[in-house]
């Protein structure tokens, strides 16, 4: 294992740690954004992106359960760091998933001996980046928008259509240095501010044919189709940890600073009886969003084991966990990060504490896919008893 602070702890511990440190300046990187270079130099040192790699490649061979209660740990004081330490995860995850072991094999390893850090340039709602196939390689030109991690990372995951294949869709993975490759500054959004969600422009990149995940591709067995589910559960537990955050600094700032309502029979603030059903409401919320989500987290472990003889009808039955998770998780949050300045008072809403950040990261992030469409399915297997069609977002 590398010289990390691992040596010093579990996963959980070392995530802990990182989040106490990360907690002293969340406020003011939020107001600055930009890249969080010191944070993600700080997750390279401490071992973490070779998480949830297999042991046999250099990896902790931690499993999905493990690896997302870190994303959660983190996302309690830092959702932005967070989100692209998860986004990380899931690229690993993809190319193990449409890839062959040829690709992502040295791929894993060379991760975990030189704490590569990967970026995000997947999205197939944006097919402004075409592919044009040559004898032995591709030639990827276009603009890419949401390319969340892309700053400073060490290696791409990107797709675009191929000219005359009927919009066929590559994804391929290289390093993001390559010529050709313009990670563009121009991420300035109200939440997840530190996230480098902005956009890449690849002016005629070089892709070689060993570098597209075409065998067995996108979404190709209920296997490869565990992917859209593991990006579904890790917005879903950023989602969760926000929440977390935000009802931790709520509480703090209830017991040490809010005064007490002048018409409030209470002795104390502690004990008002508004301010404990406000937290009655949030505790109960939570607890129910969180039992949801470690609940598809240890399906999702079982499916991941299964590899190639997962089936369709299991995959389906994580699919409905991880929506229904999903749903109770935004839906608590939002509630929450909304709610929390009744009990910690209008004193709590100045500028210096940034507490309007835990609703701003979530409200952001909540909109990645419309949660009306999560609630169809939903319905549809609640109705008809129809599991959701495989696609990138379901």
């Amino acid at each position: 294992m590398n010289e990390s602070l691992l040596e010093c702890g579990p996963p959980l511990a070392v995530a802990r740690t990182l989040a106490a440190e990360f907690a002293k300046t969340a406020a003011l990187r939020d107001q600055q954004g930009g890249t969080p270079k010191t944070e993600r130099d700080a997750l390279r040192a401490s071992g973490l992106l070779d998480l949830s790699i297999p042991t046999e490649f250099g990896g902790q061979g931690a499993s999905w359960s493990e690896t997302l209660r870190v994303v959660r740990e983190l996302a309690q004081v830092d959702s932005s760091v967070a989100h692209v330490f998860a986004f990380h995860h899931l690229l690993l995850a993809t190319v193990r998933l449409f890839g062959q072991p040829a690709q992502w094999q040295p791929w894993f390893e060379q991760t975990a001996r030189q704490r590569w850090f990967w970026g995000n340039a997947l999205n197939p709602l944006d097919k402004r980046t075409t592919a044009t196939a040559y004898s032995h390689w591709y030639e990827f030109h276009g603009d890419k928008s949401f390319c969340s991690g892309a700053t400073d990372s060490d290696m791409l995951l990107a797709s675009a259509i191929q000219q005359g294949e009927g919009g066929k869709l590559l994804i391929a993975a290289f390093p993001s240095g390559r010529a050709g490759v313009q990670i563009r500054q121009d991420w300035d959004n109200i939440g997840q501010r530190q996230t480098d969600s902005g956009s890449v422009r690849f002016d005629h990149v070089r892709v070689e044919a060993g570098e597209v995940l075409l065998n067995p591709g996108p979404l190709s067995s209920p296997f490869a189709c565990l992917r859209p589910l593991i990006a579904q559960l890790i917005l879903t537990n950023l989602y969760l940890g926000i929440a977390e955050g935000a009802l931790r600094e709520a509480r703090q700032y209830t017991l040490e600073q809010r005064r007490l309502w002048p018409a409030s029979l209470a002795a104390t603030p502690n004990k008002d009886p508004y301010t404990l059903l406000h937290y009655g409401e949030f505790f109960a919320a939570l607890e129910g969003a969180r039992l949801l989500t470690d609940h598809a987290a240890a399906q999702l472990d079982d499916a991941w084991r299964q590899e190639a003889q997962l089936s369709e009808t299991a995959r389906g039955r994580l699919a409905v966990s991880i929506a229904a998770a999903k749903v109770a998780a935004s839906r608590s949050g939002l509630d929450l990060t909304s709610r929390m300045f009744e009990v910690t008072g209008a004193r709590a809403t100045t500028a210096a504490l940034r507490l309007d950040r835990f609703w701003r990261n979530l409200r952001v992030h909540s909109l990645h896919d419309p949660l009306d469409y999560k609630l169809q399915e939903l319905g549809d297997w609640a109705l008809n008893g129809q599991y959701p069609i495989p696609s990138f977002y379901s």
